[in-house]
């Protein structure tokens, strides 16, 4: 049934449902079933062995294969590979220095506006986040095959989950009642089928445009697994469980892809 919808429609409600994971991550919050820190952070790095992963085997190496299909093998795949990485990195680097928003870790970045209060400015940076991974999973669908985008819709649900949780346990702390919280989590990810409409979009046009879609998509969200979640998950101590997290995260992800794709 997949197979009859278009990539378009496919990317906007595969990265729909990817991210209202968020809002599904949210949800023990509404009956006070907190877990604590350590499995909060185990949980989040299980979050970045799935962006990890989703990076080399569903957005990478897919480009790799289309460029080579394209222009030969040579160095035209490799440079292609780099300079979207590359690009990726840099757009997601841009938008964390020109909007406001704070980093439990790094503290407050972009311009300075006293009026958000600090909890928001969390809610931005996790909602700053998102955008790349909707964008990644609407690039694979706009493959028009379905064992592409599948994978990746798959895995970056389950990394959003955690993300969400975090989103409401922190408005919580803030006083916010558990149903708004579990709301304002939910909407965090709702930017993620406007990244996977763009990027279905942008390579169902123009087949050229499909290795840079994959390869730019990845460099995003290796930004955002180096430059904030696995920061995140170091700061209270808990780098170990962290990182079993995001081995069994990484592995997670390399299962569902060989399997689905």
């Amino acid at each position: 049934m997949l197979d009859d919808l278009s990539p378009l429609t496919l990317g906007l409600f595969g990265s729909l449902a990817a991210g209202l994971m968020t809002g599904v991550g949210a949800i023990p919050v509404l009956f006070g079933r907190v877990p604590g820190e350590r499995a909060r952070d185990t949980l989040l790095g299980f979050a970045a062995g799935v962006m990890l992963a989703a990076t080399f085997f569903s957005l990478i190496i897919p480009a790799l294969d289309v460029s080579a299909e394209l222009y030969g093998d040579g160095v035209v795949p490799a440079a292609i590979a780099v300079a979207g990485i590359l690009l990726g990195m840099g757009t997601i680097a841009a938008l964390d220095h020109t909007m406001p928003h704070e980093h439990f870790q790094t503290g407050p970045e972009g311009p300075i506006r006293p009026s958000l209060r600090r909890i928001w400015l969390f809610v931005i940076a996790i909602t700053l986040h998102n955008f790349p991974e909707g964008l990644a999973v609407g690039v694979g669908f706009g493959t028009g095959d379905v064992a592409t985008g599948l994978p990746l819709a798959i895995g970056i649900g389950l990394q959003n989950a955690p993300e969400g949780l975090a989103v409401a346990v922190a408005l919580t702390g803030e006083g916010y009642p558990r149903g708004r919280a579990v709301r304002i989590a939910t909407y965090t990810g709702l930017v993620e089928p406007v990244g996977g409409l763009i990027g279905a979009a942008v390579v169902s046009i123009s087949e050229p445009m499909l290795p840079w879609g994959l390869v730019f998509a990845a460099g995003a969200m290796i930004y955002v697994i180096s430059h904030e979640i696995i920061p995140e998950t170091h700061r209270r101590g808990f780098q170990n469980e962290a990182t079993a997290g995001l081995g069994i995260g990484l592995v997670t992800m390399l299962f569902l892809d060989v399997w689905l794709g």
